[in-house]
């Protein structure tokens, strides 16, 4: 079959002069800076269109079906953001309901926001020991339903940003007992389908949609994801026209070109290369498991705080037995080792590695780890912070007093953080990344979400959301 990828290339040497979109004209003269202008292109003859694709990028959708086993595949190069908006579009009316984990991104948000829908959370379970989000259960997700029969759609995150997976083939066989689709938001995931190494895909598990992000651990540029449609439980049509609303009307042929050379990688050396890979994070986590100060979460949470499976590419460094928190223990990472992390928490920090890791890169993470562990253990323990709870979890319960639409949408007025506890939250806050929301908008403002807030500055972590950057005010729902 023709590649898009290899296309733009043959393309890219043709000698056509384009009187057409984008205005750089193939032309790497008009800015100072290496962009692959000559292969940024518009929807001209021979290379489709994403948004009704007959030809090309019909064919690479069709091949990424095959290649995960799904029964239609929509490419995005608007992320996962686009492919989750499209997916709760899809499946739930507006005004519906729809049964959500409250770890969900902010786009699932988002999509509540723009449907008017009325949701319902599901709290995942807390693993104690260090702070993070467990699983979700299907015997939670049953309960749910039955106390809920109005519910449309099921969402959960599975992995999370930090690796956890729940049992989505049980979750499939409840939301399949009530007639209602599963969306399984697998970002964080589209590596399972290549080794054995790493849990199941939401694909092969009963999962009706499933959205993935090729860039987030697949060797394809930033902003590129797609969206599985494995049952008919929603409609492809449907899919089809949200995927039209939700993307840009120009979509980037290097992005589509990206996704397509991902594809054709992995069917064709995409075994190889997971062997090595794993073969070396393997190894690196053999011996990062012996540290003692600088702890490495690993295999032994599963059975444990609804806690399935685990994904084993994503690397966190708890710092709890030790004198550093997580911004410390990042900074030392960055500034010292050279290494830059994925992001850090108030007592961990989270590296991600991908099949596009080198041996020798891996082995720089363990050997730095290591040293800082080796210096740790020579510290008195009486040095160790007190400030940071030992069970510590950003998502504390909070209580829905009105629906997001209609909170974001009513008279607000700013008030100072301190003394808007007790009243209604106009806006939403997140921890950014992963970009799961602490705070939603309709929900009552505590006294320990004030407390937490605090925390998190003090230890100087990105919270985003508010619309006063300083984070010194909230808009409230006004009287």
């Amino acid at each position: 079959m023709e590649r898009l990828y290899k296309e733009l290339e043959k393309y890219s040497r043709n000698g056509d002069y384009p009187f057409h979109m984008p205005g750089h004209k193939r032309n790497p003269l008009t800015v100072d800076a290496d962009f692959p202008f000559e292969r940024d292109i518009t929807e001209i003859d021979g290379f489709d269109n994403l948004h009704h694709p007959q030809g090309i990028i019909l064919d690479a959708q069709k091949e990424a079906a095959q290649l995960y086993g799904s029964r239609e595949c929509f490419l995005s190069v608007n992320g996962s953001t686009a492919a989750l908006l499209s997916a709760v579009s899809a499946s739930v009316k507006r005004g519906g309901q729809i049964l959500m984990a409250r770890n969900c991104h902010k786009a699932v948000y988002h999509a509540v926001y723009l449907r008017d829908l009325k949701p319902t959370y599901i709290y995942p379970h807390i693993v104690d020991e260090f702070g993070i989000n467990g699983g979700i259960t299907p015997s939670r997700v049953k309960r749910a339903l039955e106390e809920n029969p109005d519910i449309e759609v099921v969402l959960v995150t599975s992995p999370t940003y930090d690796g956890v997976v729940s049992d989505i083939a049980g979750i499939a066989r409840v939301t399949a007992e009530h007639n209602i689709p599963l969306i399984v938001d697998e970002a964080h995931g589209a590596h399972f389908r290549f080794s054995d190494y790493f849990p199941g895909s939401a694909v092969d598990l009963g999962a009706d949609l499933v959205v993935q992000s090729f860039h987030k651990t697949l060797p394809s540029m930033t902003q590129t994801a797609v969206l599985h449609r494995c049952s008919d439980r929603v409609s492809g049509e449907s899919l089809q026209r949200f995927m039209g609303i939700y993307q840009s009307s120009s979509p980037s042929y290097i992005l589509m070109a990206s996704m397509d050379a991902c594809m054709d990688k992995m069917k064709r050396d995409g075994r190889e290369m997971f062997q090595e890979f794993t073969k070396n994070l393997g190894e690196i986590r053999e011996r990062l498991e012996k540290c003692s100060c600088i702890r490495l979460a690993a295999s032994d949470m599963i059975g444990h705080a609804g806690i399935f499976d685990y994904d084993r590419s994503k690397l966190l460094f708890f710092t709890d037995r030790s004198s550093l928190n997580g911004r410390m223990l990042h900074e030392i990472l960055s500034s010292e080792f050279h290494l830059q992390m994925e992001m850090d928490s108030l007592n961990y920090v989270t590296a991600i590695a991908s099949v596009g890791d080198t041996g020798e890169g891996l082995m720089r993470l363990c050997e730095a780890i290591e040293e800082i562990d080796r210096r740790e253990s020579l510290k008195i323990r009486e040095e160790k912070k007190k400030d940071i709870p030992e069970k510590f979890s950003p998502y504390i319960p909070m209580k829905q007093i009105s629906g997001i639409a209609d909170a974001m949408e009513a008279p607000m007025k700013r008030c100072p953080l301190e003394e808007s506890i007790g009243r209604v939250s106009a806006e939403f806050v997140y921890l950014y990344p992963p970009g799961i929301p602490i705070l939603v908008p309709g929900e009552q403002i505590t006294g320990q979400f004030v407390k937490n807030m605090r925390l998190y500055m003090d230890q100087g972590l990105d919270l985003q959301g508010l619309s006063d950057y300083t984070n010194k005010t909230i808009c409230i729902v006004g009287e």
